[in-house]
């Protein structure tokens, strides 16, 4: 398996929908790091977006992988971009 950091890119214009999908959202993610597949995830301070860490065999399953998102399948994710990610020190080094 390879880690892949996924960053999601929001608007304003689809904040209350996204507080509205949140709990799903989250239930999604949640059941995703219980099975060791997000290693990582969280909304960036100013609300513009997310970071999630994945750990799958490559982009395009990493891509599928999200598509599957409520946040995603409900067109409330405005860009996607998914990079290889190779730690070298720190907690994902295990």
């Amino acid at each position: 398996m390879s880690l892949f950091a996924v960053e999601y890119t929001y608007s304003e214009s689809t904040a209350t929908a996204r507080d509205g999908l949140r709990p799903d959202h989250r239930a999604w993610l949640g059941g995703l790091v219980e099975a060791g597949t997000v290693r990582a995830t969280g909304p960036w301070t100013d609300g513009s977006g997310a970071l999630i860490v994945v750990d799958v065999d490559d982009e395009t399953a990493a891509r599928e992988l999200m598509s599957q998102d409520p946040f995603a399948r409900a067109g409330l994710v405005d860009a996607v971009r998914i990079t290889g990610w190779q730690p070298v020190m720190g907690v994902f080094n295990d």
